[in-house]
């Protein structure tokens, strides 16, 4: 009974410092505008200035806009806090706060109806939110011991719709993209997107965002050429993150990946 509740003890301890969201770093960018972007930073082990590492972004869901983004950390960022990733891939990962009145990205949705009806258009202006992502991003690069060469972006929901979106507006920023559950405007993409490598992520009975958006977002990237990886879950919702996340090969992927 007592090696029982020593081994009980020790699993529980193990969990917690598996994803120790308290190594994520609280923090704020500020734009030249003055505009402020709360946003959490999570260094490698051992952080070495000398060295260069790749740089992560990561942007959470709609629900978070606001507020203090912890459910991102739960849903997705928490893959980084474990102890293999962190020995295996170090990384700098940075998770920015959306504004309350911004998106990530451009596109107009119908909130009343489920799936969202989504009208994805880059002709919009970009968001403020997207816009102090990408600043923050710049920043980071040029303060922290960062490899230009692989910058990495992901995201969730209307993280993935941004992820999308920024890979559009700035394609010679990222060496690859994970998206999760998102969408896209096909219609603008080109082969300069389709030089990057995307890894797109949906669950097949999403009742938020229709599984139809990645589907044809992969078929449209493999004719372009792209390098392009797509995961669907069976019989999985909107919260196929939760597969993305712990997917075995999304980090030696993503990892390997170079400008």
């Amino acid at each position: 009974m007592k090696k029982l509740v020593v081994l009980i003890i020790l699993l529980t301890s193990f969990k917690a410092k598996s994803q120790d969201f308290s190594l994520f770093e609280k923090k704020e960018f500020v734009s030249e505008k003055g505009d402020v972007l709360p946003y959490r930073v999570l260094y490698p082990e051992n952080y070495d200035k000398t060295k260069k590492y790749p740089l992560v972004l990561f942007l959470h869901g709609g629900g978070e806009r606001g507020t203090d983004n912890e459910k991102q950390l739960v849903n997705g960022v928490k893959a980084f806090l474990e102890p293999e990733n962190r020995s295996k891939f170090p990384c700098i990962v940075i998770a920015p706060q959306c504004p309350e009145d911004s998106y990530w990205a451009s596109v107009k949705f119908e909130r009343t109806k489920y799936p969202l009806e989504l009208d994805f258009n880059y002709g919009y202006d970009i968001t403020k939110g997207l816009q102090l992502a990408i600043g923050l991003t710049k920043s980071v690069m040029k303060s922290e011991s960062v490899d230009s060469k692989r910058v990495y972006i992901t995201g969730l929901s209307m993280g993935g719709m941004g992820s999308l979106e920024a890979v559009y507006r700035y394609p010679k920023m990222f060496a690859a993209i994970a998206a999760v559950c998102g969408g896209a405007d096909l219609n603008a993409y080109s082969k300069k997107q389709a030089r990057i490598p995307f890894w797109l992520f949906h669950g097949s009975v999403d009742g938020v965002i229709a599984v139809d958006n990645s589907r044809k977002l992969n078929e449209k990237l493999k004719e372009m050429g792209a390098d392009v990886q797509y995961t669907e879950y069976p019989g999985v919702n909107h919260n196929s993150w939760e597969n993305a996340y712990v997917e075995p090969g999304l980090f030696p992927w993503m990892f390997s990946k170079s400008r």
